[in-house]
């Protein structure tokens, strides 16, 4: 489905052109996982891992308090994060056609990628995560896209917050293709424009995410350091 008065080329253009690099951040330690698995959804990661009932079904059917170090006798240690910013009874209010259940695996089938990278900078140093070291992968937007844009899907809020002070409802409809979304003609991304993009998601994930890593940095109280 296309958007009146635009074309899918063009759509993706405009993407491109406004967001050149697309950031997405990780637990800290968690780059070598990443280059050599490639970067993976919850639900990839629990699929990769081979984790069993009944940690498998918690991981991806509750909101997770807390992050969970997994262990894998060939692969290592991964870490699935935390959802902190979803506060639970919040986001079933805010529900629309689905349940919480529905709605997790929904985001538990993809991975998220921030179009700004002030808006990244918000979370990394947001009170809660501050003093929680991380990585940030950013990557280029055109090969990703090239490659997945049958697998990506926009949304115009950050789909894993939810908390009581925040307005916006969440359905089936909040993802939506790049030829679907409505998104405006302009010379310069809006911060404050509804439809502009707020996350650009990859169902199932990047496995050849080393094909579009444009730099990696490790972010500790606020200080950078190049990995990448």
């Amino acid at each position: 489905m296309a958007v009146a008065g635009y074309s899918r080329p063009v759509l993706t253009a405009d993407l491109v052109r406004l967001y050149p690099t697309l950031f997405h951040t990780a637990a800290d330690g968690s780059w070598p996982t990443i280059r050599e698995h490639g970067l993976l959804s919850t639900k990839g990661l629990l699929d990769r891992w081979e984790v069993e009932e009944p940690t498998r079904r918690e991981l991806l059917t509750t909101v997770r308090a807390r992050s969970t170090v997994l262990e894998h006798p060939q692969h290592g240690k991964a870490v699935v994060r935390d959802q902190g910013p979803l506060h639970e009874p919040t986001l079933s209010e805010r529900l629309d056609g689905l349940s919480v259940q529905e709605w997790l695996a929904l985001l538990n089938e993809r991975v998220f990628f921030f179009l700004r990278r002030d808006r990244v900078m918000e979370l990394v140093n947001a009170r809660a995560y501050r003093q929680k070291p991380c990585v940030i992968i950013s990557v280029d937007t055109a090969t990703l896209i090239e490659t997945y844009e049958q697998s990506i899907e926009l949304a115009r809020i950050n789909t894993g917050f939810a908390r009581p002070n925040v307005p916006g409802r969440r359905s089936r409809a909040t993802f939506a293709p790049i030829a679907a979304y409505p998104h405006p003609a302009r010379e310069d991304p809006s911060a404050t424009r509804p439809t502009d993009v707020r996350e650009l998601t990859v169902i199932g994930g990047v496995p050849d995410i080393m094909r579009h890593v444009v730099r990696v940095e490790r972010v500790v109280d606020g200080e950078i350091t190049l990995l990448t």
